[in-house]
């Protein structure tokens, strides 16, 4: 009669011996009950947040303040993000902002419907803005352009909106600019967004696609790439990425540029991953709001005017000198060609500074006089730097 051999205990990846079968099921069913424990007191806890958040409502419609109301967000996420810093494990930055967000966005549900307008249909980057900056409890509204965005907010049949007004790679979108011309919607707030495109397509391969369709914007941010894989194909623009998509999936050789989220959407492939020509590639969104909405918030650091100057030799670096003397910071100026006049030009500046400051108040005082046409666009707090 043979002896049993001897077995030898199993080693975990750290060459310790691995943990009994049971033992294993009788820790994880003791971290599942304890982490149960703390879902009730989450549960809890936003439970009487919401209490008190009806309470909220309550003195609100007493002193008429806004539903939305920017400021007062960022400082609570700004709160949040130094408690964060300071645990002995924090929670990841971004999921924090997530979380958070959506708690803010459940909040400001519970004191009234909120609703946004955005550049649709369903699946644009435009989209993916304002669900990051209202959260998903918060009502969203596709408008065919960036132009009927405006107009939606303007009758009153959206609270906001948000649009695209500049790419890291591209520069401004012109169709915003030239929108706020007539409008008197003004900016409340910006958020940079991190574009990512892929080429979709229900096309086995890119050997198979014989055109490729996406908002001009997209286009130029992937000019580079489509001339080395796609060489000779051609490209049609059209309102957004998200009817490219749409037309994508009509047609079995014609490919989209867009979100990667579009895909499962509308049934495509991904033929190509992070096709955009530069990797960081970032575009800025301004939040609308109607003029008896737009409170300037008290941490508005930064204000966007567009202007015009008489077509003289010197005129721009008149209208631009109060600044420099006051040293307030230029951020941005970049031009646009004023519509039904052939060379003349409007310009879009952006400068860090709060209107209230005497400063700035010199400074815009003595460019309205230097300038035929000035308008203030919006006094914001600046995006965090992503």
């Amino acid at each position: 009669m043979g002896t049993k051999a001897k077995q030898k205990p199993v080693k975990g990846a750290a060459g310790t011996p691995a943990v009994g079968d049971d033992d294993a099921k009788r820790t994880l069913a003791r971290l599942r009950t304890r982490l149960d424990g703390i879902d009730d007191d989450v549960l809890r806890l936003l439970s009487e947040r919401y209490e008190i958040i009806r309470e909220v409502q309550r003195v609100k419609q007493r002193s008429g303040d806004g539903v939305y109301v920017p400021e007062r967000e960022r400082a609570q996420l700004a709160r949040l993000a130094r408690r964060n810093e300071a645990l002995a494990s924090p929670v990841n930055a971004e999921a924090l902002r997530a979380i958070f967000g959506e708690i803010l966005s459940a909040s400001r549900a519970l004191q009234a419907a909120l609703s946004v307008a955005y550049l649709g249909p369903a699946g644009t980057y435009s989209e993916k803005a304002a669900r990051e900056q209202f959260g998903a409890s918060t009502t969203l509204v596709p408008a065919p352009s960036i132009g009927d965005v405006f107009r939606v907010v303007e009758r009153c049949e959206a609270h906001y909106g948000i649009v695209p007004i500049e790419n890291s790679t591209e520069g401004m979108v012109g169709a915003t600019l030239d929108a706020f011309v007539a409008s008197p919607l003004q900016i409340v707030a910006e958020r940079d967004l991190a574009i990512r495109h892929a080429l979709l397509s229900k096309a086995p391969s890119l050997r198979r696609v014989k055109r490729v369709v996406s908002h001009a914007q997209s286009l130029g941010q992937c000019r580079d790439w489509l001339r080395q894989n796609l060489p000779g194909v051609p490209t049609v623009d059209v309102p957004s990425n998200a009817l490219a998509a749409q037309a994508a999936a009509r047609g079995a050789t014609t490919a989209a540029i867009a979100s990667e989220e579009n895909a499962e959407r509308y049934g495509l492939r991904v033929l190509a991953h992070a096709i955009q020509d530069l990797p960081h590639n970032v575009t800025r969104f301004v939040v609308l709001g109607r003029p008896d909405a737009a409170t300037v918030a008290g941490d508005a650091d930064k204000v966007s005017l567009l202007f015009s100057v008489k077509n003289r030799p010197g005129m721009l670096f008149k209208s631009l000198k109060p600044l420099s003397e006051r040293g307030i910071d230029l951020c941005k100026i970049e031009s646009r060609p004023m519509r039904g006049r052939s060379w003349d030009y409007l310009f879009f500046l952006d400068f860090r500074g709060r209107l209230g400051d005497r400063r700035v108040a010199e400074a815009m005082a003595e460019m309205t006089r230097q300038c035929v046409w000035l308008k203030v666009l919006g006094a914001y707090a600046a995006a965090l730097a992503s």
